[in-house]
């Protein structure tokens, strides 16, 4: 089967198209036939080799983490799924990614696609959705009444946190630049401020949760918008613990945990028209079309979710 690859870390350059093996099914997987996957950061930190102490993986490597397709190959053990199936998960960790033709998935993470739902769309969801769920849930503890500032909202997993924390009942304030502001209003948020005309820091207060994706500078401000006792999750870097325990507030770098359960009821959310997703470009599988959707995210300035369509 057609992979991209890598076979050392390193710049984009290191991304090559290669013929490799097909998977095929263990007792408890599928084979899916990839119709699409998405990028997301983690994507380009793995392949320049800032996270090979975390992730030490065997090359060569296949990156991608969303998989969206049709399922080819049912393991013996697998039940409620079969041959023909449109599914989405975000696999195990694994050297043996999304970039591909094809991939197995443990089935306790597959999800059926709904059917008013694109395999394009399907695959923007489950890495992105799933760490905006475990952030404002799992961790956050969101709920109704609760005042949330999601940063960097125009962004992959922005998009879905401002829609699942309006969902919950929160009051949504988000950030962007001048040219995403009436996509994050459309998307619910009670509040967007405009980085480039206002600071964040001066505008909000007594916040109950953030969410940040950005880090440094953004990260330290952060801590003065929220309460005494909230919370911060991060999704690039652990937050100042001394800074965090002088008002009481829990914060953490959070890393995400392949769910199942959770990925379908965000497919029941996108079956009822409760959840949209935003894609903002779209690339072929080739090794050029990979590098060109590398170069994007990498400027942390992509719309939406930069889908790979196979």
């Amino acid at each position: 089967m057609k992979a991209i690859v890598i076979e050392q870390y390193g710049g984009s350059e290191q991304l090559k198209e290669m013929n490799i093996q097909k998977p095929s099914a263990g007792k408890n997987e599928v084979i899916v036939k990839l119709h699409a996957t998405s990028i997301n950061p983690i994507d380009w930190k793995l392949r320049e080799g800032y996270l090979q102490t975390m992730m030490p993986f065997e090359f060569p490597i296949i990156l991608g983490w969303d998989a969206s397709g049709i399922i080819e190959e049912v393991g013996e053990n697998v039940e409620g799924f079969k041959a023909g199936d449109r599914v989405f998960a975000r696999p195990e960790t694994t050297n043996r990614g999304t970039y591909a033709e094809y991939t197995a998935v443990d089935s306790h993470l597959l999800v059926k696609i709904p059917d008013n739902i694109s395999f394009e769309e399907a695959a923007c969801v489950p890495l992105a959705g799933l760490t905006a769920w475990q952030c404002l849930f799992d961790f956050g503890e969101v709920k109704a009444g609760d005042k949330v500032l999601i940063h960097a909202g125009a962004g992959g997993v922005g998009t879905f946190a401002i829609q699942l924390a309006k969902h919950a009942g929160a009051y949504v304030a988000a950030t962007a630049s001048t040219h995403n502001v009436e996509l994050l209003q459309s998307l619910g948020a009670d509040q967007v401020i405009d980085y480039k005309k206002q600071d964040f820091e001066t505008a909000l207060a007594d916040f109950d949760f953030v969410l940040d994706s950005l880090g440094g500078e953004n990260q330290e401000k952060s801590f003065t918008v929220l309460r005494e006792g909230g919370r911060m999750a991060s999704i690039v870097s652990e937050p100042d613990q001394e800074k965090a325990a002088l008002r009481n507030i829990k914060a953490k770098n959070i890393w995400l945990v392949p769910n199942g359960e959770q990925l379908a009821k965000m497919a029941d959310l996108l079956a009822q028209g409760k959840l949209k997703v935003i894609i903002g470009h779209r690339f072929p599988l080739t090794a050029e079309g990979i590098k060109e959707a590398h170069a994007l995210s990498e400027t942390h300035h992509a719309k939406g979710k930069i889908v790979i369509e196979m």
